[in-house]
């Protein structure tokens, strides 16, 4: 078992010559681009509602590197929120990289928090731009009966619920990067499967819809050849590395997980991950 933090392209094919396996164990950010506020959204708590306002505002560069958030006092009376309520959003954003908070001084943007998922490009969704990252849906979400779940350990209760599955396909720069297959239980999730997912962030969708958000998880990861659906896909000759990333995604929701395959083309990006 090897631990890594970062994957080059000339180690990427010295793993598909020794058909290398790594499996590890690590936080999950979500950092897909900001899409909407929820602010007035009142199935959300009021500490979340700020947070998100909060997050979009940096997200979005309202607010930039080394800027100050306004203060506490400022934000209970903007929103007529408690203290507690407000500290409770500001420390959101500290766990996830967002802000630092410095006494004397107040809450410091950081800016955006480089990654996707548990690996990240070194050039990440905030560093290219919205405007460069584009999501295709191959597969549209629909309900399917689910048996296998890319080689993770299945729970009894999940197999007779079935699975919400789709795959997209991630550009940048109009050029394939990263195909995905996910699989989430079909459980008290309404209306899923008819929101639209084009140049969506599937994270921001559980998070602001469902409050459901990616806390932990485990990924097994392997070096592998083109097979004929990554050379549709990715544009590539057969035989040309690609990184497969098995996932498993705990989430803040007792019993709630979800799982991806990701291949990922490294030929013009190198990735990385945050720990």
């Amino acid at each position: 078992m090897l631990y890594i933090k970062y994957l080059h392209l000339d180690e990427i094919i010295f793993f598909a010559k020794t058909a290398s396996l790594l499996i590890f164990t690590c936080n999950l950010p979500d950092i897909d681009k900001y899409s909407e506020t929820i602010m007035g959204k009142k199935e959300a708590p009021q500490y979340r509602k700020l947070y998100e306002l909060l997050r979009g505002l940096i997200e979005d560069l309202s607010y930039r590197y080394g800027d100050l958030l306004p203060s506490e006092n400022e934000l209970c009376a903007t929103h007529h929120l408690t203290r507690p309520t407000v500290r409770k959003a500001l420390d959101m954003l500290v766990n996830e990289g967002f802000i630092i908070r410095q006494q004397g001084k107040g809450s410091i943007v950081q800016g955006l928090p480089k990654g996707i998922g548990i690996l990240s490009l070194t050039g990440t969704t905030s560093a290219i731009g919205q405007d460069l990252l584009t999501t295709q849906i191959i597969v549209k979400p629909h309900i399917m009966s689910w048996e296998r779940a890319f080689g993770f350990e299945l729970s009894e209760r999940d197999r007779s619920l079935g699975c919400i599955h789709l795959e997209r396909l991630r550009l940048i720069n109009e050029k394939p990067v990263f195909y995905d297959i996910t699989m989430i239980p079909n459980l008290n999730l309404p209306r899923f499967t008819s929101r639209t997912f084009e140049n969506r962030s599937l994270f921001d969708i559980l998070r602001k819809h469902y409050q459901i958000e990616v806390k932990g998880g485990e990924q097994k990861i392997q070096a592998i050849t083109a097979d004929e659906r990554i050379v549709q896909h990715f544009g590539v000759k057969r035989m040309h590395p690609i990184l497969r990333v098995d996932r498993k995604l705990d989430t803040n929701k007792a019993g709630f997980s979800f799982f991806s395959q990701i291949y990922c083309n490294t030929e013009n990006y190198s990735l990385i991950g945050r720990f």
